[in-house]
């Protein structure tokens, strides 16, 4: 197995550290999570510059690449539930989790006639969306938990639900395009 698929399965091994991190409430229990996003985005990052940089680019990492990506967005958005971020939170995660299935779904479909489809400049824009306001809103939920922000914590979730709803624009955005350009996959026909 070569590099770049290792740093992918890195990240899929991640994922549920960080959940666990998220979720079970210790001192710091923001930031240490915090700093697992932080590392399983890079792997995500790197793994495919060393794929594209070394010739590795391979079927596996194509199709393992995007879902390691979503098991890790998907466990930071279930997490945030339990975080109370309020009402938006549930149908941002919805949402999400609607998409990815559906994506999911239309890459098996997809693989099981022989076909990869590789994530598009839309899928990576969602993506790079969802990772940064993951990031923004761990790191500002952390330092509300401090007590450092206390006095602008009402702004800072204001913001942290707009780069939210963006990201899920883009979300919605990318799997349109995604069901369009790869509708030959759920045609009803033969």
């Amino acid at each position: 197995m070569n590099l770049p698929n290792r740093l992918t399965i890195l990240r899929i091994l991640i994922s549920p550290l960080f959940l666990l991190t998220l979720l079970i409430d210790f001192p710091h229990h923001l930031l240490v999570a915090l700093i697992l996003f932080l590392s399983a985005s890079l792997t995500d990052l790197i793994d495919g510059k060393i794929a594209r940089s070394r010739g590795l680019v391979t079927d596996f990492g194509k199709f393992l690449d995007p879902l390691a990506d979503k098991m890790l967005t998907t466990a930071a958005f279930l997490g945030f539930l339990d975080l109370n971020l309020g009402h938006g939170m549930v149908w941002i995660t919805f949402i999400v989790l609607i998409r990815e299935f559906l994506i999911v779904s239309l890459r098996l479909v997809s693989s099981g006639q022989g076909r990869v489809i590789a994530a598009n400049i839309w899928g990576k824009a969602k993506t790079v969306s969802q990772m940064a306001a993951i990031i923004l809103v761990i790191f500002s939920e952390y330092l509300i938990s401090t007590g450092i922000t206390a006095d602008f914590s009402s702004i800072i979730r204001s913001v942290c639900s707009a780069v939210l709803w963006f990201s899920t624009l883009l979300t919605i955005i990318s799997g349109v395009i995604y069901v369009k350009d790869n509708r030959q996959f759920i045609s009803t026909r033969k």
